[in-house]
């Protein structure tokens, strides 16, 4: 590839924020030497962090028009969805019979989500405020008096469990509501990934909240209203129940995944596991994390290599994934940040002011301010930049 005179042909399947982190570092590593098609089926990405407030009436996740995310950055955008690889032909077939060629390939696809019990409400990030605005009235109105979060067992990211409790305890505080706010997670301690100092921050603002906090249990919910904590065997009764759901990865034909969930094995490259030119970055990959700020990191190493691969002149660093991590209570945030080391972070650190810029929810190193620099063109009415004809 880097005897060619012709660009590499760089196809990124998804349109989160592994992919559009990674259409942005491919501008800047690929030094003209990539072209980049993106296969995603979306005309919007929406800043599905901050939906957690929606139910509280706090504002609605913000939302992006893909076109006005691309604009400038000579990206061709295929609206269609991913069906098949041949990764021996290097080609990628999509669900509307397109057939795209590629060079190198990066898949964003994200996971696929399931239901962990029937007997409990699992969140959606789509509908979060339809799921649980009836709840948040119910407390309230002194209608709910228990209500329980259950971080399940597996890849996830327990964040948003940790801030709808906080909202819920304290709505039911400002509402003189007698409610019984719980969260039972099987992490040794709160957010014990992000590390000691703020897990032990974490721990203060729950209590401070009234949240009643079940550490290092995992649980079963096999009829309504009851669950059943392990190893203890104790069981506790609670009038709604909310969880997240339980992950497993794209299952993509063609690719074969790695694991008993699906999720692909990737080295700290980005490259897939047994497969020349196939990358993958974000929760299409087989790390115990899944947040997006390390979907970001990731999706940078990859770009790295395929700019690399490419012949750009960079030598790829690959990941030393760190965790930042932006915990809302409704009125003011925690900002954490660790070096991710497993179950429990190393260097870690909190406060109540910022630890990076921009201070957004995901701490993404371009999309942040790629996206940052869009809410000011909209604010200020000005248009963007015209698009590279290259």
């Amino acid at each position: 590839m880097s005897s060619s005179f012709e660009p590499a042909r760089v196809v990124i399947a998804g349109a989160g924020v592994a992919a559009l982190e990674a259409v942005l570092a491919l501008r800047d590593y690929g030094q003209g030497r990539v072209r980049v098609s993106l296969l995603a089926p979306d005309d919007t990405f929406i800043y599905r962090p901050t939906s957690v407030g929606e139910p509280f009436g706090h504002a609605r996740a913000q939302s992006f028009p893909m076109e006005a995310v691309l604009d400038g950055l000579a990206v061709d955008h295929v609206t269609d969805r991913l069906k098949w690889v041949d990764s021996e032909a290097r080609q990628v077939h999509t669900e509307g019979g397109q057939q795209l060629d590629y060079d190198a390939l990066l898949l964003a696809l994200g996971a696929r989500r399931h239901a962990w019990t029937e007997h409990a409400l699992t969140l959606e990030p789509e509908l979060m405020d339809e799921q649980l605005h009836g709840i948040v009235q119910d407390l309230e109105g002194g209608w709910v008096r228990s209500l329980a979060f259950i971080a399940p067992t597996g890849a996830a990211w327990p964040l948003p469990l940790y801030e709808l409790a906080l909202m819920s305890a304290g709505r039911a505080y400002e509402s003189y509501a007698d409610a019984t706010v719980t969260l039972i997670t099987p992490e040794e301690s709160p957010l014990a990934v992000f590390g000691q100092a703020a897990s032990d921050a974490v721990s203060k603002l729950l209590a401070a909240h009234g949240v009643q906090t079940i550490t290092s249990t995992q649980c079963a919910v096999h009829k309504s209203g009851t669950i059943t904590l392990h190893p203890s065997g104790e069981e506790l009764q609670a009038q709604r129940i909310v969880t997240m759901p339980e992950l497993s990865g794209p299952a993509i034909p063609g690719i074969p995944h790695h694991g008993d969930h699906g999720f692909l094995r990737v080295d700290r490259y980005g490259r897939v596991t047994d497969l020349e030119r196939v990358y993958a970055a974000g929760d299409t990959v087989d790390f115990p994390i899944k947040q997006g700020g390390l979907a970001a990191q990731q999706a940078d190493a990859a770009a790295e290599s395929i700019a690399a691969l490419a012949g750009a002149e960079i030598k790829p660093k690959g990941v030393v994934p760190m965790l930042y991590g932006a915990l809302w209570d409704g009125e003011r945030t925690l900002y954490m940040r660790a070096r991710a080391t497993g179950t429990r972070g190393s260097s870690s650190r909190a406060g109540w002011t910022p630890l990076w810029e921009p201070a957004g929810k995901i701490n993404a190193r371009l999309l942040s301010a790629h996206l940052e620099t869009i809410r000011d063109r909209a604010l200020t009415g000005e248009a963007a930049p015209a698009r590279n004809p290259s």
